[in-house]
Parts: C-alpha cells; sequence; structure tokens
C-alpha cells in the first residue's frame, strides 16, 4: 500500500512556499483523498495552487482539533468547492477557546462561525468516538492520558459564560493509517502526547508496529524531561520514521534528530513524498 503526503501549510517551506504558523496535510491512500487540517490562513490555498492540487479533488477534511492555526484556511479551501464536502471533527472544536500570553487571553478557537462554513459547503460530522474513514484509515476518537508525562498545556483554555477554565481537549485527534508495513500516524498538534496517540493507534488497530509518526508534536514548551522520556517510549515502541511539523521547536528537533537520524526529517510546506 501506498500513501502519498503532501504539506500544504507548516511553520517553516521549501523554497517558492509560503510558511504561516500551523498546519496542513494532504494524505492520499485507499483512493481517498484526505486534508488534515487547513493552516491558519491563506498559505494552504496558496500552495496548493504552485503545486497543481484541486481542492474539488478532496473527498474529505479532518480537523484535529479546534485551534485557529489548524482551522483557519477552512473557510478559503471550501470556497474553492464545487460541491459540499465532509468535515469530521470532534464536537469540541466549537469551544470557546483561549490562549493566555503575558497575562492576556487571546481568542484561538475556530475563527468563523458553524453556519457561514456550512452555507460555504461544510458537512460537519462530529463524534467523540473513533471515525473509520476506509478500509485502512481511521482516526483517533480522543485520546486517553495514560503515559504519565504527558500532560495539556496550561496556558490553554475554554470559556464557560465569563469564566475562563482549563481546556482538557478532548477534540484533539490524530489521522491512524493500516498498512501491511505498519501503522502510520499523521498528527495535528498532538497535545495528548505523541506516545498516548501511539498508543491509542496500537489499541483501535491491535497493530503494534508502527511505520512512522509525522506532524505536530507539540514539543515546543516540553521541558527536557518530557522530550527524552518522549524519544525514549518512541524507541521501545519501535517507530520507523518520525517526521516533525509545526509546534515541535527547535530544541526538541535536535534532540529528535540525534537520536532518531537518517529516519528523522522535518516536515516542511511544499514537501511531498511517498510512503513506504
Amino acid at each position: 500500500m501506498e500513501i502519498k503526503i503532501t504539506t500544504l501549510s507548516e511553520n517553516t517551506a521549501n523554497h517558492g512556499f509560503i510558511a504561516e504558523w500551523g498546519l496542513s496535510i494532504l494524505v492520499e491512500v485507499d483512493g481517498t483523498r484526505i486534508l488534515m487540517d487547513t493552516g491558519w490562513g491563506f498559505s494552504a490555498v496558496y500552495n496548493a495552487q504552485l503545486m497543481g492540487i484541486d481542492f474539488d479533488t478532496i473527498d474529505m477534511i479532518v480537523l484535529s482539533h479546534g485551534h485557529r492555526d489548524h482551522t483557519g484556511g477552512l473557510r478559503d479551501i471550501l470556497r474553492r468547492r464545487q460541491a459540499p464536502v465532509n468535515v469530521i471533527a470532534h464536537p469540541d472544536i466549537w469551544a470557546s477557546k483561549y490562549t493566555r500570553s503575558d497575562k492576556r487571553d487571546e481568542f484561538s478557537g475556530v475563527p468563523f462561525s458553524r453556519e457561514l462554513l456550512e452555507s460555504a459547503g461544510a458537512r460537519f460530522k462530529l463524534s467523540k468516538e473513533p471515525v473509520q474513514i476506509s478500509e485502512s484509515v481511521t482516526t483517533t476518537g480522543e485520546i486517553p492520558m495514560v503515559s504519565g508525562y504527558e500532560i495539556i498545556e496550561d496556558n490553554l483554555f475554554v470559556k464557560h459564560v465569563d469564566d475562563l477554565k482549563p481546556d482538557p481537549l478532548a477534540d484533539d485527534l490524530a489521522l491512524i493509517i493500516k498498512t501491511e508495513y505498519g501503522l502510520v500516524v499523521i498528527l495535528g498538534c498532538a497535545h495528548h502526547g505523541i506516545v498516548n496517540t501511539v498508543r491509542q493507534a496500537q489499541k483501535l488497530t491491535g497493530q503494534e508496529l508502527v511505520y512512522a509518526v509525522i506532524g505536530g508534536t507539540h514539543l515546543y514548551r516540553a521541558p527536557l524531561e518530557r522530550i527524552n522520556n518522549t524519544i525514549n517510549n518512541l524507541k521501545e515502541i519501535g517507530v520507523q520514521k518520525i517526521g516533525v511539523s509545526h509546534c515541535t521547536g527547535f530544541p526538541a528537533s535536535v534532540r529528535l534528530a540525534e537520536e532518531f537520524r537518517e529516519t528523522f526529517f522535518l516536515n516542511n510546506a511544499g514537501m511531498r513524498f511517498t510512503l513506504p
């Protein structure tokens, strides 16, 4: 089984492409084209045009969670389609999400109303449980916190009436592809942790072998101890390839590169590759 990966939006970009904080990855497998996230703004559309990608050929959109850097490009993508498209996500993508920095709280949720996006052609399929997309592709559904050291960051909140409370980010999910050479896990931000996400993928599929983990890892604010624990667990699991994007950060990328060497890569906007 071949899997084609095209990264449309990411913090860094190959020559000629636009970089933007956020993530959007096109996955082609089982004769299905799945867009995982839509980036912050216009970069996914711009880079798709450079790569000759027609959004009308996309069969489905999956939103990893409700932060604007993964959902902000959705309106522009929908406007470039002729037909409606199913959008798979957790119900909590519509929570009123905020990020706290320097004692200032900024709205960081989906920047458009559900009504506006539906009028543009989005057909939301919201589920807390895993969603089977094709014979070999499913979403993780809600990801249990089992590793013990992977935690939700304390600067993320959700608004209840007039009060901000810590966001459990129950909407954090990933894409799982089951192949004969192992699991391929496509991450959005991995707010619940890479290891927790991979273990959920193993549990759901009943398959232990993990071929590749690709996407955002949310280690950019993680202490060295968590980064090292993550590396140790990924090695124990036997992950064969790791391609990081977006919220990984330089220190974590360096440590992962040191440990995984030739099996590590930076997954930038404009990249196209085929697995295995």
